[in-house]
């Protein structure tokens, strides 16, 4: 069975909301392992790896207070506990999965996962805050790895102009051509 790992990180988001959620509530049974198999219960045939969801999740609480130190100087006018917490949880996914998990998921990734479960589950603007942080995160972590991606991207949106004008032009002459006849 293929894995689902957009879907697995739906559920591990879900899992850090409510046990952090139920934790400040003053929850003294609230379980990490426990809320994730229960989040994962209906989903169990369409996610495919669980181990995956596991992984994750347990490994972004394992780093929670290292994740929260690195993302206080990426997003300095935003205290991490004024940001909302679907957002810092978001946030936290994400970064963990730049530092921590780059030989399984490319910074690219794990970057726009990020953005897209902002999208989904954020408020307006959460999707270019997410964006902009772990952007400047991917960029700290591996300086040389961002500046190869921006030359690739250059690249490639240079040829790929340079292959958008014959095009015009050839729709232009055959335009021209119509109306000719």
């Amino acid at each position: 069975m293929a894995s689902n790992r957009h879907l697995g990180r739906i559920i591990s988001l879900q899992s850090l909301y409510e046990y952090e959620f139920r934790e400040k509530a003053g929850d003294t049974e609230a379980d990490l392992n426990t809320i994730i198999a229960k989040n994962i219960e209906p989903y169990d045939k369409a996610l495919g790896d669980t181990e995956f969801v596991y992984n994750l999740t347990n490994g972004v609480m394992e780093k929670v207070k290292s994740l929260d130190e690195d993302l206080k100087p990426l997003a300095p006018e935003w205290p991490i506990s004024s940001i909302a917490a679907i957002d810092r949880n978001v946030l936290r996914i994400g970064l963990y999965e730049l530092k921590y998990c780059g030989d399984k998921v490319p910074p690219k990734v794990a970057i726009n996962e990020a953005v897209e479960l902002a999208k989904a589950f954020g408020s307006e603007n959460s999707s270019r805050f997410i964006n902009g942080v772990l952007g400047t995160a991917f960029r700290q972590i591996d300086p040389e790895a961002a500046t190869k991606d921006n030359n690739e991207e250059s690249n490639k949106t240079a040829s790929e102009a340079a292959e958008e004008k014959p095009e015009a032009k050839s729709e232009e002459s055959d335009k021209s051509s119509k109306s000719d006849k």
